[in-house]
C-alpha cells in the first residue's frame, strides 16, 4: 500500500456511522500517522494539521471485501446460464493464456473498482496457472499497493481438474473430450507446494498491509496430500487458509460420496480449521458444520451476488449468525457475479435473509449484515485494526454525499446504507489517511489508461483463447446435463447428508 502522507489530519463535522443509531450523529476524527486518534465532538488540532471540511457527508469504515478473485478481473461479462462447474469448465477460455502484465491488469480493475465503491481491504484467491510464481504473484500485489487498498493475496490453487473431482463427470465425457480435458491435468501436489513455499520467501509486501495465505480451492478438488501439505505450510509459518466449501449442491454430495462425511468436517480432518480459516459460500453447510466452525473460530464468507448469479442457493444468514459463527461477506469475482460492490452484496444478504423465511425472526438485521461486511469480513482477513471508526484503528473511511439522492430523506444511516446506497454516493475514500478517491476521482491509476489496455488485453486473449471457447461449446451441454442431475436424486433439504448416502 502506497505510503501515508505524514502529519495530523482533522476530519470536521461528518455525521459518523453507528450501528448502536438510527441517525448518524456529528462529530470530528483526528488521524495521525493515518490512525484515529480520537472520535469526538469539537475535536482540536495542531496548527499545521490538515483539516478536511466534512459537512454535508456521512462517513464509515472502508468496506471489506472477505472474498473475490482478481484474476476474475478481466472475465467480466463472459457467460451468462452457468452454473459453478460450467464456470469451472470455461476457466481455460476466459483465463487462459496470461502474460504477466495481464495478471497485474485484471487485478487492478478489480481493485480499482472497489475502492471506488468504497471498499479498502479484500480476501483476492488469485488463480495462476500452472502454478504460483513470485513474478505472478507480485504482480497482483504491485495492483493492490498501486492503487492503495490492503489486500491478503492467497495463491488458489488444487492438483485435480473438475473433470477428475466430481465423480463420473470424466466418464461421461466421450473418449475425444476425455483426451482433451487430460492436456487440462495440474501439476502435483508436490510442486504446487514447493511453487507456494518459493513465493512466500520472497514476500516482501507485509509493510504494506498486504499479507500472504494459501488457497486450496475447492476440498474435493485437492487430494488428502496435497490438503495436509497445505495444513503443515499455514502452520509452520503462521499463514491463513481460504477455501470454497459447500458452494454448490454438486460440491456438497461430492464430499459425501467421496469422504463420507461434509466437506467442512473433512477439512477439519485434515488439520484445516482454525481461527485462521475461511469457509467462502458455505451456502450447503449443515448445523454441525457451523458450530464446529464457531468452535474452532474460523470465519464463513457470504457471496449472496455470486450465489444467485450461478444458481447455488441461499446461505442460511441467520442461522450462521445465531449459532455463533463469524461471518463476513464478498462479491466473489467478477467473472461469476460481474461486479464489486459491497454495497450491493450488502443489500443481497438482507434481501435473501428475507426469502428464505416469512417470519421476520428469522431474517438478519441491516446492522448484521453492516458488520459483516466490516468488522466481519476483517476478522475474516486477520486484520484486528481495520472495519471500525474509532481509536487505534486505521484511518480507512468512505465519505458519502448527504447531498445525493440515495440520502434525500436521510431517515436511517445504516438501514440506507444496506438498503439504498449503491456507491454513488460515494464521494471521497481514504486509506491510512491517505485519499485515494476525490470527488469521486480515482487519484491512484489512470482509468483511461486502464480501459485501453484492458482492451487491447482482451481482443489478444479472445484470439490466443479461441480453440479453449471451442473445448467449452463442446463439453457445455455435458457438464449441464450431468450436474444438475447429480444434483438432483434424492438430496432436496439441507439437512440430508449423511442420511442420504446409499
Amino acid at each position: 500500500m502506497a505510503k501515508n502522507e505524514p502529519g495530523i489530519t482533522l476530519i470536521r463535522g461528518a455525521r459518523i456511522a453507528d450501528a448502536g443509531l438510527r441517525r448518524a450523529e456529528a462529530g470530528d476524527v483526528l488521524i495521525e500517522n493515518g490512525v484515529i486518534r480520537a472520535v469526538g465532538t469539537d475535536l482540536t488540532a495542531p496548527a499545521h494539521a490538515t483539516i478536511v471540511d466534512a459537512a454535508g457527508m456521512l462517513i464509515h469504515p472502508g468496506l471489506i471485501n472477505g472474498h473475490t478473485h482478481g484474476h476474475g478481473g478481466l472475465a467480466r461479462g463472459q457467460g451468462d446460464k452457468w452454473t459453478l462447474e460450467l464456470l469451472l469448465a470455461a476457466a481455460p477460455w476466459i483465463g487462459g493464456n496470461r502474460a504477466l502484465a495481464d495478471k497485474k491488469l485484471a487485478t487492478q480493475i478489480v481493485a480499482a473498482e472497489m475502492v471506488l465503491k468504497g471498499c479498502t481491504a479484500a480476501y483476492d484467491l488469485y488463480s495462476e496457472l500452472p502454478l504460483p510464481t513470485v513474478e505472478g504473484m507480485d504482480a497482483v500485489a504491485e495492483a493492490y499497493a498501486g492503487i492503495g487498498m490492503r489486500a491478503v493475496i492467497a495463491p488458489m490453487v488444487a492438483d485435480r481438474t473438475v473433470y477428475e473431482a466430481i465423480p463420473g463427470l470424466h466418464d461421461a465425457l466421450p473418449e475425444s473430450l476425455q483426451k482433451d480435458v487430460a492436456r487440462l491435468g495440474l501439476p502435483a501436489w508436490q510442486q504446487t507446494l514447493s511453487a507456494m513455499e518459493t513465493v512466500l520467501k520472497g514476500w516482501s509486501w507485509a509493510s504494506h498491509d498486504i499479507r500472504y495465505a494459501i488457497a486450496p480451492t475447492i476440498p474435493h478438488h485437492c487430494s488428502d496430500d496435497f490438503l495436509c501439505g497445505c495444513a503443515k505450510m499455514a502452520k509452520t509459518h503462521g499463514l491463513a487458509v481460504h477455501s470454497h466449501v459447500g458452494e454448490s449442491k454438486v460440491q456438497a454430495i461430492t464430499g459425501i460420496k467421496r469422504y463420507g462425511k461434509t466437506l467442512l468436517a473433512h477439512m477439519d480432518a485434515m488439520g484445516l480449521v482454525g481461527p485462521r480459516f475461511t469457509a467462502a459460500h458455505a451456502v450447503w453447510l449443515d448445523d454441525d458444520d457451523m458450530r464446529l466452525a464457531a468452535d474452532r473460530g474460523a470465519s464463513l464468507v457470504h457471496n449472496p451476488g455470486s450465489n444467485m448469479r450461478l444458481g447455488n442457493g441461499m446461505f442460511p444468514l441467520r442461522r450462521a449468525l445465531d449459532l455463533g459463527v463469524n461471518v463476513g461477506l464478498g462479491t466473489d469475482g467478477a467473472n461469476c457475479s460481474d461486479n464489486q460492490n459491497m454495497y450491493e452484496a450488502m443489500r443481497y444478504a438482507s434481501m435473501l435473509s428475507k426469502v428464505q423465511t416469512p417470519d421476520p425472526r428469522g431474517w438478519a438485521s441491516v446492522e448484521e449484515c453492516y458488520r459483516a461486511a466490516t468488522a466481519g469480513s476483517a476478522r475474516a482477513l486477520g486484520f484486528e485494526d481495520i472495519g471500525a471508526i474509532a481509536p487505534g484503528m486505521k484511518a480507512d473511511i468512505v465519505f458519502l454525499s448527504l447531498r445525493h439522492v440515495n440520502w434525500i430523506p436521510h431517515n436511517g444511516t445504516v438501514n440506507q446504507i444496506v438498503h439504498a446506497e449503491d456507491g454513488n454516493a460515494v464521494r471521497h475514500v481514504m486509506i491510512g489517511g491517505r485519499f485515494v478517491v476525490r470527488d469521486g476521482e480515482l487519484l491512484t491509476l489512470d482509468l483511461g489508461k486502464l480501459a485501453e489496455e484492458a482492451e487491447a488485453a482482451r481482443e489478444r486473449l479472445e484470439a490466443l483463447n479461441a480453440g479453449y471457447l471451442d473445448l467449452y461449446n463442446r463439453l457445455e451441454p455435458i457438464v449441464a446435463s450431468f450436474c444438475p442431475g447429480m444434483a438432483a436424486g434424492p438430496y432436496q433439504v439441507r439437512r440430508y447428508l449423511c442420511d442420504a448416502v446409499g
